[in-house]
């Protein structure tokens, strides 16, 4: 904590004290968001690859005459393969609402030739793709089966690059912190040169003089960030629609359940960002008075 005393060095209010106060809170407000925002990412990509890794998908391309003939070949095939818990044909209502997001509502599906869908549902350890396509492709000329490999695979890697995204704006945000908070102190220490003069020549030692301006920037940026990421959380907790956990990535940025502790780390490490910033500033600016 070090000498209270030594306070009386630092103007306590002025610019510098304002402007480390809301670079400080700024900063952890961004952070804020930015740790949400790769956790929620990281939440929603598992999430989909763990559905799509137990269904599969099977596409049946055929002339209306038969249509249902192969539609009821492959759900016939697909009840005795082992490693598949169900399949089940879709209806015309429920392949009209999967279609509605690209098309619009009035797509007239009696008049198009729309593919039969057929949704898999695994078990266990799922079945032989490989085996399941042969049978297919020899009893149901028209079927076409996607296991959602190709889906799942670009989904873990796309989350993979958000979160690294994420820790780097993390480590740009303590950067700029770091920045501004030097440029702080020094303007601080460029103040009260004439104050650093009378106390070098009372014996006051640059350790003495350093420290007081490391304690009093260092308070300083734990409470601005204290106070951002109350703020940032609060915004967060009010965001729209987190309380359904609605499958979004823009409406699903809130924390949940044990996620809220990540943010507990966020003012110590904006005051070590502050002390390690302002110490290394007024060595400096000492060393060159001296």
């Amino acid at each position: 904590m070090g000498d209270v005393q030594a306070d009386r060095t630092v103007p306590p209010t002025g610019f510098t004290a304002r402007l480390t106060l809301f670079t400080a809170a700024a900063m952890a407000l961004l952070t804020v968001f930015a740790l949400a925002l790769s956790l929620a990412t990281g939440r929603l990509a598992a999430r989909w690859s763990d559905e799509l890794a137990q269904t599969s998908t099977l596409r049946i391309s055929a002339p209306a005459e038969q249509m249902a003939a192969q539609t009821a070949a492959a759900l016939d095939v697909l009840r005795t393969t082992p490693g598949i818990a169900q399949a089940r044909a879709l209806t015309e209502e429920e392949e009209q609402a999967l279609l509605t997001p690209w098309f619009g509502p009035d797509l007239p599906l009696d008049a198009l030739p729309i593919p039969q869908l057929i949704e898999i549902e695994e078990e266990g350890g799922g079945y032989d793709a490989t085996g399941l396509r042969a049978r297919l492709q020899a009893e149901v000329p028209g079927a076409v089966l996607d296991d959602h490999t190709r889906w799942r695979e670009p989904l873990v890697a796309a989350a993979g690059r958000l979160r690294a995204l994420g820790a780097l704006a993390i480590v740009l945000i303590g950067a700029s912190t770091a920045a501004m908070i030097t440029l702080a102190a020094q303007s601080a220490l460029s103040a009260n040169a004439q104050v650093i003069r009378v106390l070098r020549l009372v014996g006051a030692r640059d350790a003495y003089i350093t420290h007081a301006f490391v304690r009093r920037f260092t308070l300083r940026a734990l409470m601005g960030a204290a106070a951002g990421t109350l703020a940032g959380g609060l915004l967060l907790a009010l965001l729209p629609g987190a309380a359904r956990g609605a499958d979004s990535v823009l409406t699903g940025i809130a924390l949940s359940g044990a996620d809220w502790l990540w943010l507990l780390p966020i003012p110590p490490l904006a005051a070590a960002v502050a002390f390690a910033a302002t110490r290394a500033a007024a060595r400096r600016m000492l060393e060159r008075q001296s």
